[in-house]
């Protein structure tokens, strides 16, 4: 069963989301209905993983405010966007490209309002994590003014793979944190560059922080310890386009 509401496209019942994957539908993520047993459900459980489909494992309850039939302990989000292989897209760039990857971003309007930033400054591409990050659904287009629907956008099961690649590329990477001791405007963002923003909380990962050949700060005086991410991501953006068109 196929639904569709003012928030979100959904498909939900095992069998119509197993069809839906097999032909190709651009899914979200698939909430799956804990302990939810049975061989068909178990069928469904393998084909998501064999397409590398997030599982979002939820509470009845939260399925039945979702759907007004049958759910049969399955709902299927569409995604909005398409998605690309950063493996595929990386060797379609053209010279000297800034990518930008988001390390768990998680809410929505943020997610949003980057990807707004990040078309309008001349990203040539986003990526972000396929588990533990905002879903790029209608909400976050609708808050990047459309910009999510132009701008390519790569969902990776392994950020470090992404980075590791990226560096075989013989790109910059580029973190931007407060624990960082380069001032932001001191990075040379004219050659490729992978920038990445970490999460609203807890900042970039300590495993891909390891991993970033610049760490860069953002200078601040107040007593408040951070920025927003989505500002901040928007003033190391600005700096790199600024750069790129005047040197």
């Amino acid at each position: 069963m196929e639904k569709t509401s003012s928030r979100q496209q959904i498909i939900y019942g095992i069998r119509p989301v197993m069809e839906a994957v097999d032909s190709g539908v651009r899914i979200e993520r698939v909430l799956l209905q804990k302990d939810l047993g049975g061989t068909l459900a178990g069928e469904l459980r393998n084909k998501l993983r064999d397409s590398d489909i997030p599982i979002q494992y939820v509470p009845v309850e939260k399925l039945n405010k979702m759907t007004t039939g049958n759910h049969q302990g399955v709902v299927a989000t569409i995604a909005a966007v398409k998605y690309h292989s950063f493996m595929e897209l990386v060797e379609t760039l053209q010279e000297s490209p800034l990518l930008l990857l988001l390390d768990h971003i998680t809410d929505v309007r943020n997610m949003g309002a980057i990807a707004r930033t990040a078309e309008c400054t001349g990203v040539a591409a986003l990526i972000v994590p396929d588990h533990g990050s905002a879903a790029l659904n209608e909400d976050a287009v609708k808050a990047s003014s459309g910009a999510l629907m132009r701008l390519p956008v790569c969902r990776e099961a392994n950020l470090k793979t992404v980075v590791n690649l990226a560096k075989q590329c013989d790109y910059q990477v580029v973190a931007s944190t407060e624990k960082g001791a380069v001032h932001y405007r001191e990075v040379d963002f004219r050659q490729p560059t992978l920038l990445i923003m970490g999460n609203e909380e807890t900042g970039i990962s300590p495993e891909l922080l390891k991993m970033c050949d610049v760490r860069a700060k953002l200078p601040m005086v107040g007593a408040v310890a951070s920025l927003n991410v989505s500002v901040a991501a928007g003033v190391m953006l600005y700096e790199a386009l600024e750069q790129r068109i005047h040197g």
